[in-house]
């Protein structure tokens, strides 16, 4: 297993794949997600914008091939949060290819974005986690991450 920063335009292929990837799996338990031809594309060209002014991809591979990434940005929280705590790495997206899971590279991922954090002074990493995906709760609850908000959602 091999974490890297994401090469571009090499990796893009991937990227791409991934992105699409993740928008079907999640489509599975939360039916707003977008499967039009443009989403990836469009999204692709907001990570890039993102990753540009505040953040950073890495790419997870087995035998040489992409298998998944991940991209992290820094954030500013709300003024009601202490100085020390209120920027914080957040990993906006992660993505593990089914057949590549369960092997470590979601965590290894994970590791790359404390270590990004943690080297531009940031005391926080914040992961996002849709209601539903109980599988990628549990992961990341082991990796050591802790409930912090929740944000609930009535339909009009």
């Amino acid at each position: 297993m091999t974490i890297r920063a994401v090469r571009l335009p090499d990796d893009e292929p991937a990227i791409l794949s991934f992105i699409w990837g993740l928008q079907k799996f999640e489509n599975a338990f939360e039916p707003n997600r977008r499967l039009d031809p443009g989403f990836a594309g469009e999204h692709w060209a907001d990570v890039r914008r993102q990753v540009a002014q505040r953040g950073a991809m890495f790419m997870a591979e087995a035998g040489g091939h992409p298998v998944g990434w991940v991209f992290v940005v820094e954030e500013v929280g709300d003024l009601f949060v202490k100085d020390g705590e209120r920027r914080y790495g957040f990993i906006a997206e992660l993505f593990v290819e089914e057949t590549a899971r369960g092997a470590g590279h979601g965590r290894a991922l994970i590791a790359a974005c404390e270590d990004w954090s943690r080297g531009r002074g940031m005391t926080n990493l914040i992961i996002g986690v849709l209601s539903g995906n109980d599988q990628a709760a549990a992961v990341y609850h082991r990796d050591g991450f802790a409930p912090y908000n929740l944000f609930m959602r009535k339909y009009l």
